[in-house]
């Protein structure tokens, strides 16, 4: 059964009378802080999780990021759910990296990535609300000389059954907070949830709609400096020289300071003076052999890698090779996707303050605890004697996780004015091309076909980049990439195949270019998705059959992957003729956990010239924390899916990147994006992610929709480059 939520979405007016019901503050511990930040007042903590203050304002604690996707909102639900406490009163707080570290990492992991914010905490943060009512409660029931079985709790309020007396959380915190905690806790079951699950008025609204929420880039502190920086612009490349001398009379300028063996910055009063003078300054690279490398160069290694003997396995069954040679028919294409920028729309910061015996950073970050390990490396001291205050981030999409190199150039500068605090911020251009960027691949697909249409074999040989190789080698297995395979894998809850065929093997052939790669929202199950699914389409027109009942064929075992594909297919009206010169496409996946589907619909003019009408999405991540927030977070991911399919690419030329800001990496502009109606449908019994999932189903649902509009197939990303005038 599924549960449409295609809600308006509340007026401009009414999110700005709604958002007075909650109140929303961080507190940051550094005194200089408050003019900028206010500082709650001290009050005793519950547990780790809750601190209740006697105003009955309820501070709950989130260790994962906020970056627009609701993961503050989401946490923050499961907490006061188990809590029961009043929502209106509820605000929130990021614990420190340093403070997790000096308390046994009592938060639990920091990383905000993987669409892991809710499905990977949230059992443990509901433990830890519902750790936090079983002593308030106790400290009730203590003062009234009562057993606590006889107390109940309703919005924060405790009431004595037998006697009808009653308190507040705020009254009775200070003396649960002495209470030990308990070893085991009774969750609620979901269907017994009255914040958890329900679609609430986000926490961050009313911050970010008065421009009172500071992001790190508005961060001030008294006696701030400020720092532009220019890195190699091939990566492998290293500083020959500067002369410092040319600039360091111009106004403002403070201090010119090589940062690594690669970059240079400069230190002013104002950000705009140290970008002036680092303009103006004469630098020397050493490009290295890398600047021999060009896009061409690059396709022509993943093209090799094509035929190569030496691949990894990352999913095999029966005899493919024995299929491909006894086939009726045998099918063959060959797509790629290019690199992909994150594009955030805050560049990269941080405000550091070193001195010799503590380091400290402001930084927006994905993972605090990342941050601290940059800033103690970059710093020379342990990890104990510094300390990273999180902001919430204008962006992040993976590039602000798994790589911190923005925090260790801040710390590097930082150490060379010893007690002034130094905040660098990255230009658009050095965003754009310094990037961690969505791996390169191509794929090659061979499937083969016996005489009644039905897929017998299939082999997928992906050829490009392997994130961990670069990221973190130590997840490697075997030297084997497991990401690479997301969406592939033969079964499992993360990522698994929704098909069944009999003779199978999708290998991959490493191929790894000086372009650095990054974890990009959506990650390898995105390409995966667009291999597989707009490849699913070729087989079922050469089979001579309709593109769902081709893929309902092979999805007897797999119910799940089944389910979305058949609701967005009855919500587009896949059986029905659609509007005159209107075409569409479908496609189903499964990745972080969930299972999605789409179907489009667009039309193609006489020029070429493409317009996407529609798209439907179902998914499936078992529990929903809040549909609205998922309704929301399905509509962005399709912003970013279809801004990477439609005009998305990063080109190499001369081993730097040629794209620099937004005139020549363009994003999806409002008049251009289609209607989203969201289908949401947990099944429970089950944790998925939705910030990343439906990404993967936005290309091929168009891809596979132009198509049928064209008779053209897309092969290469992005669509732009691609003349989609009727032959």
């Amino acid at each position: 059964m599924s549960i449409d939520i295609r809600a308006p979405r509340p007026s401009r007016r009414a999110v700005l009378a709604g958002a007075g019901l909650f109140s929303l503050g961080f507190h940051i511990p550094f005194a200089a802080q408050a003019a900028t930040l206010d500082a709650a007042p001290a009050a005793p903590e519950v547990n780790a999780w809750v601190v209740v203050k006697p105003d009955e304002t309820v501070v709950i604690r989130i260790a994962r990021s906020e970056m627009g996707q609701g993961t503050l909102t989401g946490l923050a639900q499961l907490v006061a759910e188990e809590l029961d406490c009043d929502w209106s009163r509820v605000t929130t707080e990021y614990p420190s990296p340093g403070q997790n570290l000096a308390r046994k990492r009592v938060w639990g992991d920091y990383s905000t990535g993987g669409s892991r914010g809710v499905r990977d905490s949230h059992e443990y943060v509901r433990k830890g609300g519902a750790a936090a009512r079983t002593m308030l409660v106790a400290a009730a029931a203590k003062g009234w000389g009562v057993p606590a079985a006889e107390c109940r709790v309703e919005r924060g309020v405790i009431t004595h059954g037998p006697s009808g007396r009653s308190t507040t959380y705020g009254a009775v915190a200070a003396e649960a907070a002495k209470i030990e905690p308990p070893k085991d806790v009774v969750l609620k079951d979901p269907k017994d949830w009255t914040i958890a699950g329900k679609p609430l008025k986000r926490l961050d609204t009313l911050p970010k709609l008065d421009g009172s929420q500071v992001y790190g880039i508005d961060l001030k502190l008294p006696g701030l400096l400020n720092a532009a920086i220019r890195d190699c612009p091939v990566t492998g490349g290293s500083v020959k020289s500067f002369d410092a001398a040319a600039v360091s009379g111009m106004p403002g300028v403070k201090r010119v300071v090589q940062v690594g063996d690669s970059a240079v910055a400069v230190v002013a009063d104002t950000f705009w003076r140290a970008k002036t003078a680092l303009d103006a300054l004469p630098i020397v690279w050493d490009e290295g052999p890398n600047a021999q490398v060009s896009s061409e160069t690059i396709a022509a290694t993943l093209r090799e890698g094509l035929d190569a003997e030496q691949a990894f396995v990352g999913n095999k069954a029966g005899d493919v090779a024995g299929a491909l040679k006894g086939a009726a028919k045998v099918v063959e294409a060959v797509y790629g996707v290019p690199f992909q920028n994150h594009a955030t729309m805050e560049p990269m910061n941080a405000t550091a303050l070193w001195t010799a015996e503590r380091c400290e950073v402001w930084t927006p970050t994905q993972n605090g605890e990342a941050a601290l390990a940059a800033t103690a490396d970059a710093a020379g001291l342990p990890a104990t004697a510094c300390e990273v205050y999180k902001i919430h981030l204008g962006g992040g999409f993976g590039r602000r996780g798994a790589t911190h190199d923005w925090v260790r150039q801040a710390v590097l500068i930082a150490k060379e004015l010893p007690g002034t605090p130094v905040k660098l911020i990255w230009t658009r251009e050095e965003d754009m091309t310094h990037g961690r960027y969505h791996p390169v691949t191509q794929c090659r697909m061979r499937a083969a076909l016996d005489k009644d249409g039905n897929l017998t074999g299939l082999h997928m040989r992906i050829s490009g980049q392997s994130i961990l190789a670069s990221v973190a080698p130590q997840r490697m297995v075997e030297g084997r990439d497991p990401v690479t395979f997301q969406g592939l894998n033969p079964g499992g809850p993360e990522a698994a195949i929704g098909y069944t065929i009999p003779n199978i093997l999708v290998d991959h052939a490493m191929r790894n270019p000086h372009i650095l790669p990054g974890f990009w929202r959506g990650v390898n199950l995105n390409p995966n998705a667009i291999y597989l699914e707009c490849f699913m389409d070729e087989l079922a027109h050469a089979a001579g059959q309709d593109p769902l009942a081709f893929r309902l064929k092979l999805m007897g075992n797999h119910p799940k992957h089944r389910a979305v594909l058949e609701a967005v297919a009855e919500k587009i009206g896949w059986d029905s003729k659609p509007p005159e010169g209107v075409y569409r496409g479908i496609c189903q996946t499964m990745g972080f956990g969930s299972y999605v589907a789409g179907a489009a619909e667009v039309s193609v003019s006489d020029k070429g010239e493409l317009k996407i009408h529609r798209i439907v999405a179902a998914t499936d991540p078992g529990h929903a924390v809040n549909p609205q927030q998922i309704d929301a977070q399905v509509a962005g991911s399709f912003v970013y899916g279809l801004s990477a399919a439609l005009y998305g690419a990063c080109t190499v030329k001369d081993g730097r990147i040629e794209q620099t800001n937004f005139d020549s990496y363009p994003v999806m502009r409002m008049d251009a994006m289609p209607a989203v109606e969201t289908i949401l449908m947990p099944s429970g019994g089950f944790w998925g992610g939705v910030g990343e999932p439906t990404i993967a189903v936005a290309a091929p649902a168009v891809l596979n929709a132009v198509f049928a509009a064209t008779g053209k197939r897309v092969r290469q990303l992005p669509l732009k480059d691609t003349d989609l005038r009727r032959a």
